[in-house]
């Protein structure tokens, strides 16, 4: 079986690219499913994501959180993390969608 890179791209549906680390990518099933390659996804051949329901600004907050989201993983009493108030419906529909 091949080695899977370390890192996965996720791109928005304005074009913009996100290259992140596949571990912190991961906290979400759903990427963590088409990553996988016993699940037989193109995503998992080509660590090359296309949300084509998130814009630039949605999937950039997403990717913040993933990180801010594996950094602090083990941490307690930390802060919440700041978005844009504008982003809020958005934001819970996206985290529904990939179950974070």
């Amino acid at each position: 079986m091949a080695e899977q890179a370390d890192y996965v791209t996720l791109v928005s549906s304005d074009g913009y690219s996100y290259v992140v680390q596949r571990s912190a990518a991961c906290i979400s099933p759903a990427i963590r499913r088409m990553l996988d390659p016993a699940n037989g996804f193109l995503e998992s051949k080509t660590g090359v994501i296309r949300f084509d329901n998130f814009h630039a600004i949605l999937l950039e907050t997403i990717v913040k959180y993933m990180y801010y989201n594996e950094k602090n993983k083990d941490a307690r009493d930390i802060a919440d993390m700041d978005f844009p108030d504008s982003l809020c419906l958005e934001l819970v529909w996206a985290a529904d969608y990939l179950d974070i």
